[in-house]
């Protein structure tokens, strides 16, 4: 069995289970009501960026048994559209075990999607989601999936690929999309191009948010997998989309010349 074992575990999010289960228990709103989704963007960065975002979009959402996640593929390595279809994931929190019969049923789906562990091996992205998940959903599968094509043409058969797959499927399967906003410019230069991006999500308009990005020059790097997942969630029936944080790297660090924002959002 292939076990992808945790590589930023100590940097991006504490190493030690306990650790990080005080940072859950802390910021995961467990009062809030749950509500079904379809999807969920969720930013990556370490936790003490944007692990309260991550915290207050995945407190609002049922997670199910099973998930789907779609991130960037920052190393450069494997596919271009690369999942890891059998194995499991460890974090400090425990194994979290992909759900093989999910996975294969999407490699049947789409031929441009490659059964590939090295996009993954060191890819932090996907990584830094699992333990809100597993926080959530004890025993939770997943489905992890990271894109580094750039095109389009592909990039849309994929997404409805993915979309007309979990619509025949006999249970719910929630999508990921993991992404960061803009990166390394001042505070009020990323919360002005971020917003294009937000607005385009937020209107589930795909095509929006691909020219807000190119318009706009947003260096957000999860674009694609956001792009994918509002075609995705579109045909599974999505309607509306909420904005629930929106802040940037500044209110930990201070320093507001050089930010990552970071946005969370429940589709449904």
């Amino acid at each position: 069995m292939t076990v992808r074992e945790p590589r930023v575990a100590g940097t991006f999010y504490p190493a030690s289970k306990r650790a990080l289960l005080a940072f859950l228990d802390t910021h995961i709103d467990k009062k809030t009501p749950e509500r079904e989704a379809k999807a969920v963007l969720m930013p990556h960065a370490g936790y003490i960026y944007s692990g309260i975002t991550a915290a207050l979009t995945i407190s609002r959402v049922k997670v199910t048994e099973t998930v789907l996640l779609i991130g960037p593929n920052h190393t450069g390595l494997g596919a271009d559209f690369s999942l890891m279809a059998s194995g499991m994931w460890k974090t400090p929190l425990g194994s979290a075990a992909v759900d093989e019969e999910a996975a294969s049923a999407l490699l049947k789906a789409s031929p441009l999607i490659s059964d590939d562990f090295d996009a993954h091996q060191y890819e932090h992205s996907l990584e830094v989601e699992v333990p809100f998940l597993q926080y959530k959903q004890a025993g939770v599968k997943i489905v992890p999936l990271t894109v580094s094509s750039n095109n389009f043409d592909d990039i849309r058969s994929v997404a409805e690929a993915i979309g007309d797959n979990l619509a025949k499927r006999g249970r719910e399967i929630l999508i990921v999309a993991s992404s960061d906003m803009t990166h390394y410019e001042s505070e009020a230069s990323a919360r002005e191009k971020d917003r294009y991006a937000i607005d385009a999500m937020l209107a589930l308009d795909e095509n929006a948010l691909r020219e807000a990005v190119k318009a706009h020059k947003i260096s957000m790097c999860g674009f694609v997998p956001a792009y994918m997942t509002i075609i995705a969630a579109k045909r599974l029936g999505a309607e509306k989309a909420e904005l629930i944080d929106y802040r940037t790297s500044a209110e930990a660090s201070g320093d507001t010349a050089q930010v990552v924002g970071y946005a969370g959002i429940v589709v449904s």
